[in-house]
């Protein structure tokens, strides 16, 4: 019997994950468990076999026309309250708080249709953690689509936040630095140092802390003038490798406690996250760049989060960013059923938003209701094929 084409894709992520985690191996297990949770946590934690997926039948990448920078993983879980860059020196007592994508490790330039490919099948398979049957999944791809080729091709003014992202927003607007800092460090003599215990910050050694530490150096170095902050403030106080993410697990992350204002529970907390090749390149059949998520982000976003840079360490491209209290992410288990239209087509009014704004070519025309139709479509295969592999991963584990 031929072996089926999910097992293949299945087996061959699995190996990816093995060479990702190699120079860390720890982690591939803390990763498969994080992909094993549900079919939508395995889609976040396998951009490379979506990407195969379209390169092995191009039927499914094909689609409407629009081009310009993209995410590259567009998920309903890559959206996210942060605090903004704001034009002025950085301040501890602003609270301009936005809700938006926030995940561009996986950028590229390519047709706007695989980021609505791949945002429309995290829909259709995470229906069962929104509360949903399949109709209503479906239903709620065919909302997001018309959503999304509203902003997408129009620059109609994004509507309120719906309930979920409202009280979202209204709930981290009250957090604290100390409140960061006590979720992530813990008091030694007075002093802030990363906690190790949970398993979510380990140890550097002598030469990891050192390079570390020039890395950060550049990044500072690299600011803009507006948010450069002095040299006392990022003082570095105590550095640690950080355990986070699906997707990225495996590449080299490093947390910076940094002096911040002065004080015990003043400090400020920064993420150094390596910059790899986008899982695009599978699809592509080209080498991609490493290092775009800068660029994209800008690109894409009226309002990126503040104090984003680049840094290398030891030749490896870095995304730098000061850590903030209000950076939060919905919890899809706790959204009522009458809430669901209206935060999809929120998401989809983003998507599009961020696409128009960094377009390189656009469509003459808007997306017809038949174009939307065969997209919803392909991401009905494209979820199947995913669903399998995840149950191919739980039985290999």
């Amino acid at each position: 019997m031929q072996r089926p084409l999910a097992l293949d894709l299945a087996h061959r992520q699995l190996e990816r994950d093995r060479l990702a985690t190699a120079r860390f191996p720890h982690l591939l297990q803390h990763k498969l468990r994080r992909m094993a949770v549900s079919p939508l946590s395995y889609l976040r934690g396998a951009a490379p076999l979506f990407y195969e997926l379209l390169a092995t039948h191009r039927e499914l990448a094909e689609g409407p026309l629009g081009k310009g920078w993209l995410v590259g993983d567009a998920h309903l879980e890559n959206f996210g309250a942060y605090r903004v860059r704001a034009g002025a020196p950085a301040s501890d007592s602003e609270t301009d708080v936005t809700f938006d994508l926030n995940d561009f490790d996986e950028a590229f330039e390519g047709p706007w249709r695989l980021d609505v490919l791949r945002l429309v099948t995290s829909v259709i398979l995470g229906g069962r953690e929104l509360g949903s049957d399949g109709t209503r999944s479906v239903r709620l791809a065919h909302a997001l689509l018309d959503a999304y080729r509203d902003f997408a091709f129009d620059s109609a003014t994004l509507p309120e936040p719906p309930r979920p992202i409202a009280a979202l927003l209204e709930q981290v607007q009250t957090r604290s630095a100390r409140d960061l800092l006590d979720g992530r460090t813990r008091l030694v003599h007075g002093r802030r140092r990363f906690e190790h215990e949970d398993g979510r910050y380990l140890p550097l050694s002598p030469h990891q802390r050192n390079a570390a530490a020039r890395a950060f150096t550049r990044y500072v170095a690299k600011l803009d003038e507006h948010e450069r902050p002095s040299e006392a403030h990022c003082a570095i106080v105590d550095l640690a490798f950080r355990v986070a993410g699906t997707g990225s697990l495996g590449g080299t992350r490093i947390a910076v406690l940094a002096r911040g204002k002065g004080g015990a529970h003043t400090g400020w907390v920064f993420d150094m996250k390596e910059q790899r090749a986008p899982a695009a390149a599978l699809l592509r059949g080209r080498k991609a760049a490493a290092g775009q998520c800068l660029t994209a982000l800008l690109a894409c976003l009226a309002q990126p989060p503040r104090m984003l840079g680049e840094t290398t360490l030891e030749g490896r491209p870095m995304l730098v960013r000061r850590l903030a209290p209000q950076e939060d992410k919905l919890d899809l288990t706790r959204i009522e059923r009458r809430d669901l239209e209206p935060v999809t087509r929120y998401l989809g009014a983003l998507l599009g938003r961020a696409h128009r704004r960094a377009a390189s070519k656009s469509p003459k025309r808007s997306w017809s209701k038949a174009d939307a139709s065969e997209l919803i479509e392909r991401a009905i295969v494209v979820a199947g094929v995913h669903e399998a592999a995840y149950l191919a991963m739980c039985n290999a584990m």
